[in-house]
């Protein structure tokens, strides 16, 4: 959604409102302690003997790093696309709470990563499953932040800024060919597919990801929904820009 509908947020005539973020920055630093505090756990049970029965039950595990490398997917993007509106608008006001996150959530990866590697509370299937799951977030990201930055500079914020590049390069040019307004629908399809299965039924913290999506929706103008609260497709959403620039080049004439 951030990336499909982060034009209309950049290039947005309305300030972004500081309620969003500040919900979005509270919910995921309240995340941040909550992750900290529970790999600090799992620390300390790796260096203790005598832990082979909890190896046996990972999910306690499963669950907490699952979240940590998927969610690492929406951190990006939205800091990538709230980075864009600052410069879009020549302001520091949205980027630097995003970046904020972003750090924070990095320092979490790179101890889920140490874990994965030097943890004896994690045994070889589940620390591959993890590894293939890391791989998977880092190419959706990659693609995602790649939509944005064939119109903004923002592949920085990619785990791999080339081929960020790469794949908005490929998205522009589709549009301009027959069918191309076809390939981003079939894109965001794959991609919740590839997520659809083999992740735990229960997040360790619904809540607080419920309020950070609940933060960034907050973020939107009121354009991009329609009359149900849904968001618009893009079709209809760049029908509505075409009409309203008619409209006004309308009403400039008659002036």
């Amino acid at each position: 959604m951030v990336s499909h509908h982060g034009p209309t947020l950049i290039r947005g005539s309305q300030a972004i409102p500081q309620a969003g973020i500040e919900q979005y920055w509270t919910a995921s630093k309240c995340r941040l302690d909550r992750w900290g505090r529970a790999l600090r756990q799992l620390a300390v049970e790796s260096s203790e003997p005598g832990l082979s029965a909890r190896r046996r039950e990972p999910s306690h595990v499963w669950g907490l790093m699952e979240e940590i490398l998927t969610g690492e997917v929406l951190t990006r993007v939205w800091t990538a696309a709230l980075c864009a509106c600052d410069r879009w608008r020549g302001a520091d006001l949205a980027g630097p709470p995003a970046r904020s996150v972003l750090i924070g959530h990095l320092d979490m990866r790179h101890r889920v990563l140490t874990l994965l590697v030097r943890g004896r509370t994690i045994d070889a299937e589940l620390a591959v499953k993890l590894n293939c799951l890391r791989r998977r977030s880092e190419r959706w990201t990659d693609v995602l932040v790649g939509r944005l930055a064939g119109l903004y500079d923002i592949a920085e914020f990619a785990f791999d800024p080339e081929r960020a590049r790469d794949f908005g390069e490929e998205l522009q040019s589709q549009r301009g060919q027959e069918g191309g307004r076809h390939a981003w629908p079939l894109l965001l399809g794959s991609l919740r597919a590839a997520f659809r299965r083999g992740l735990c039924p229960i997040s360790p913290n619904a809540d607080l990801n419920a309020g950070i999506a609940a933060g960034v929706i907050g973020c939107f103008p009121p354009e991009v929904f329609d009359s149900a609260g849904v968001f618009r497709s893009f079709w209809l959403e760049r029908l509505a820009t075409i009409t309203n620039d008619a409209q006004g080049m309308i009403e400039d004439l008659l002036a």
